[in-house]
């Protein structure tokens, strides 16, 4: 496999850097001030061409090939700038399963930026075991009535809309009950309600309930039904690495603590720099296969545990170096922690590993 890029995309990626090294300082990489800004940001990669550039250009995109996307998360990275905002699992889902009026009227605003979104999966009692989601959506005549509670809400605070999970049916299995819908979060019966994380971080997620709020029979995605089709859509884009940059912030991350450290290299950064950089060519791996059309299903759960481990050994290599004496690398230490449970804990990726990829229990 030949790395190295084309002259298209070296000229890309030299533009972008002068567009980055003219960003420097303009937007805050870190705490609340980062999650608050995380829409000018937006669209100001959008503005300058380095957003959505492997999307449909009729919705906005520029329908480059995805390693466009890499080498802007790989360039953000290097310079230090906010990472890329994560919507692809949005745009993905619409994509797949969303009429064509309704990628029409939504698609261009999440992808230029003029509209916020934010996800409605995660239940108190229904975390990793979606399917047990108690949110419910009951029928009355032209719309739907919407009552529950929604936690881990990323962007929950700013968002315009909700792509929401909830349960239409309760007389079949549980899987086969739940439907999707596109859910105004500007009404009333929505409360929002902020939460701090250990990081001190309060701008990240949200609880959200529900009371009454109402949405259009026409803004179901899919059929009635088909919410656990599409949630599994959406899982599945957002635990593959290739499109996330993890792989480039880990690696800075790790460098820059290589420059902290004192005298001996702690072990807990050598292993690191071990790990973070089988990731790198996992990723390359991964993004050679996209190019040539495969997709990996099931196989993003081997990609989540990767991440994890990568990242929480990163986090206890910033532990390792620096201890508490620096709080932005001590908070990527305490945001490691969550990466085992985020987007579906350790545990349930390794059940899914062992039925649909191993076989085993079959």
């Amino acid at each position: 496999m030949d790395f190295r890029d084309s002259p298209d995309e070296a000229a890309f990626r030299e533009r972008l850097r002068g567009w980055l090294t003219e960003q420097k300082g303009k937007f805050p990489t870190s705490g609340d001030e980062y999650w608050a800004a995380q829409g000018d940001w937006h669209q100001a990669l959008y503005g300058a061409g380095f957003f959505g550039t492997s999307w449909p250009k009729e919705y906005g995109g520029q329908d480059l090939p995805p390693v466009y996307d890499v080498i802007v998360d790989e360039e953000i990275a290097k310079a230090g700038a906010p990472a890329r905002p994560s919507l692809g699992y949005l745009v993905v889902a619409f994509g797949h399963h969303g009429s064509k009026e309704m990628q029409q009227r939504f698609l261009p605003g999440m992808i230029n930026g003029t509209e916020r979104w934010c996800q409605g999966f995660s239940e108190p009692g229904a975390g990793s075991d979606l399917a047990s989601l108690t949110t419910t959506a009951t029928r009355e005549g032209d719309e739907y009535v919407i009552h529950g509670h929604k936690i881990w809400t990323s962007y929950s605070d700013v968002a315009d809309w909700c792509l929401l999970l909830a349960r239409t049916d309760k007389d079949v299995p549980k899987h086969r009950g739940i439907s999707a819908f596109i859910v105004s979060m500007h009404q009333p019966g929505i409360e929002q309600r902020p939460l701090k994380m250990i990081s001190g971080v309060t701008k990240e997620f949200g609880q959200v309930a529900f009371d009454g709020a109402r949405v259009p029979a026409d803004q179901m995605v899919g059929a009635p039904g088909d919410g656990w089709k599409i949630a599994m859509t959406v899982v599945s884009h957002e635990r593959e690495p290739s499109t996330l940059g993890f792989s480039a912030r880990y690696g800075k991350l790790v460098r820059q603590l290589a420059s902290r450290a004192d005298g001996a290299t702690p072990e807990e950064l050598s292993w690191a720099w071990v790990q973070t950089e089988m990731l790198r060519l996992h990723v390359r791996r991964r993004l050679s296969e996209q190019l040539d059309g495969i997709t990996h299903g099931p196989q993003g759960s081997l990609d989540k545990l990767l991440m994890t481990w990568v990242e929480q050994s990163v986090g206890h290599a910033a532990l390792a170096t620096v201890g508490t004496t620096d709080p932005e690398l001590f908070g990527a230490y305490m945001y490691s922690r969550a990466q085992s449970v985020m987007g579906g804990t350790s545990q349930i990726q390794k059940n899914i590993i062992a039925s649909r990829i191993l076989g085993l229990g079959v």
